[in-house]
């Protein structure tokens, strides 16, 4: 396995109940034959949907990716609570919902829209000390979380078959549907715990655009591949192109920063903020930015 004939950019890979997105990560390096590839936030095992991964170059980008919104289906058991947040773990508690109505269960559901704080489940990715929480809380160790901000943009209620609520949510980085269910069943006061999660969107990556692995595995076989593989500029279609010529060739390959003598298209200078920056054969090769002052413009994120 060598990276010598990589890929560079960014697959949309539909991960199935069962795999973690690390055994995602692992078929992968055996499908595209390289080591480099990351992914771009963890799905729980038996959850479904969009999990971009990131190839050669396109590493570079993985944090940027995880901060984009998301949007999941989720299905939501109420009566229940869990030591996991979902129906996977042990049940603590048990009520009836009976005398629950579904105007309630929408009206305390909605209540969650907008900004909120959300304690981060024991049974999450995350470190506190250097060690995963998911971790310590196989050995049976709770440790105390604090509550972060998170923003619920968006929820629709797309089914109420008490016990079950299935909805739709936009949500931002760092949002916790399992923690999101388990709060609705608390505010509901019967208790709550996620039965499915699918993420539909990370981004500008959507579920229909997606590939399974036995899919990438066809066109690796049909000597397809390279069409499942999504441009890294592709990721900044708002930032305006420039194209450098001359003296800023050399600059560019040396990442070093460009003035308005180094454009072919002078007349874009006047944009503000960022921009795409390619080689005169159209070939993609970092993100620039504008300085305050002048028509100066500091590398950003370099894809050379």
């Amino acid at each position: 396995m060598n990276d010598k004939n990589s890929y560079n950019g960014i697959v949309n890979v539909y991960k199935d109940a069962g795999f973690t997105s690390f055994d995602v990560v692992a078929k992968l390096r055996g499908i595209f034959g390289m080591r480099k590839i990351g992914h771009t936030g963890t799905l729980d095992p038996e959850a479904t949907g969009v999990l971009p991964i990131c190839l050669g170059n396109a590493t570079k980008v993985v944090e940027l990716l995880m901060d984009h919104d998301k949007e999941y289906i989720a299905t939501l058991q109420l009566g229940i609570k869990t030591d996991t947040q979902d129906t996977t773990g042990e049940i603590l508690e048990e009520k009836s919902t009976e005398g629950i109505t579904e105007d309630k269960v929408t009206e305390t559901i909605m209540s969650f829209v907008g900004d909120i704080m959300q304690i981060p489940p024991m049974y999450s990715a995350l470190k506190v000390n250097g060690q995963k929480l998911c971790d310590l809380a196989r050995k049976g160790v709770e440790v105390e979380r604090k509550p972060r901000p998170v923003t619920i943009h968006e929820i629709e209620i797309i089914s109420i078959e008490l016990p079950l609520v299935t909805f739709r949510v936009h949500c931002s980085k760092g949002t916790y549907i399992r923690t999101l269910c388990n709060d609705i069943g608390s505010k509901l006061g019967c208790g709550g715990a996620m039965k499915t999660l699918e993420r539909t969107r990370v981004g500008i990556f959507e579920k229909k655009d997606t590939l399974t692995l036995q899919e990438l595995q066809q066109l690796k076989d049909e000597g397809r591949l390279s069409q499942a593989v999504s441009p890294v500029d592709g990721l900044f279609p708002d930032y305006p192109k420039l194209t450098v010529c001359g003296d800023g060739i050399k600059k560019l390959e040396n990442g070093n920063k460009l003035s308005r003598t180094d454009y072919v298209n002078q007349n874009a200078i006047n944009v503000q903020g960022c921009v795409r920056v390619y080689r005169p054969d159209g070939s993609f090769a970092g993100i620039y930015k504008r300085e305050k002052t002048g028509d100066i413009f500091a590398p950003e994120k370099m894809f050379l």
